[in-house]
């Protein structure tokens, strides 16, 4: 009885020692076969929330890392001056109009004066006349667009998020003073996400646009991502040949026995997520890609 028992244990044993050594053979194989790097970061859109007008800032409508939608209030610039501006422009154009209408007022009367006696009204005189109600006319589109710009400022006064996304290192407050095209808030775009992975320029010859790829992060080791080549990238800065002393070229010393391989970005979309797993910017990940023999 000892005996089986002893046998049936050896096999058990067997039997887990064998099925160890089959999974770690397949893993060498894995990626003994495919390209594969540790060298990956979660990358995304991000965008830089700048207002289209000056002024300070009177209402913060979002807190930092804080999910919004597109059309979402982020936040709102002082609109006194621009509300006065906007009452001027308003008050240019009815000005233009009514002066508009006293010229075209003098030139039919002169032209009804000309019509009954040729000679009462000389062609200069007409002609000025003329002149001054086609300017006036102008007069009119140019208040015109002056007061559409002054709704415009006005109306850029509110700035609103552009995309689906996440606040991200928010830190202006009421008081703070906006300047026109200067960023102050960064707004990550969560339809966006991808992976960068940097790969060995010794493995591109195995990597081709379509091929399928296994992407998984460091923070959550237990759920690899199904994912796909986008693209590859065409180059990268040389670290060599740059201006130094004397403006003579920085050139590195290489050494002959150790030649490391440079690293070329390989941008990888992204599908399904799994369940609970959460992108965010700069996150690292291990990328594999299987080769044409492994999708088959």
């Amino acid at each position: 009885m000892k005996t089986i028992k002893k046998l049936i244990v050896l096999a058990l044993n067997i039997l887990i020692i064998g099925g160890a050594l089959y999974f770690g053979y397949q893993k060498y194989e894995e990626y003994f076969t495919n390209p594969w790097t540790r060298n990956g970061q979660v990358r995304a859109n991000v965008i830089k929330v700048a207002p289209r007008v000056s002024g300070p800032v009177v209402y913060v409508a979002v807190r930092d890392n804080q999910r919004v939608r597109k059309g979402d209030l982020l936040f709102q610039i002082d609109p006194s001056t621009y509300e006065v501006a906007l009452s001027q422009a308003e008050a240019s154009l009815e000005r233009a109009i009514v002066s508009s209408r006293g010229k075209k007022i003098e030139y039919d009367r002169l032209l009804d004066i000309r019509k009954r006696d040729r000679g009462a009204v000389s062609h200069k005189d007409l002609v000025r006349r003329q002149i001054a109600y086609e300017e006036s006319l102008l007069q009119i589109k140019v208040s015109e667009q002056q007061l559409n710009a002054a709704k415009l400022n006005m109306a850029f006064t509110q700035v609103f998020a552009s995309v689906d996304g996440y606040v991200s290192n928010l830190d202006i407050k009421e008081g703070t003073q906006a300047v026109a095209n200067q960023p102050l808030i960064a707004l990550v775009d969560i339809n966006s996400f991808w992976v960068f992975g940097y790969f060995r320029e010794s493995q591109l010859e195995s990597i081709r646009i379509g091929n399928d790829a296994k992407v998984t992060l460091m923070a959550y080791p237990e759920q690899p991502i199904e994912a796909v080549v986008d693209s590859l990238g065409w180059g990268i800065a040389p670290k060599d040949g740059s201006v130094g002393y004397n403006l003579l070229p920085n050139v590195n010393p290489v050494f002959q026995w150790i030649r490391l391989a440079q690293r070329i970005p390989v941008r990888i979309s992204l599908r399904q997520l799994p369940e609970g797993v959460d992108l965010r910017f700069g996150l690292t990940a291990s990328i594999m890609v299987m080769n044409e023999q492994e999708q088959k």
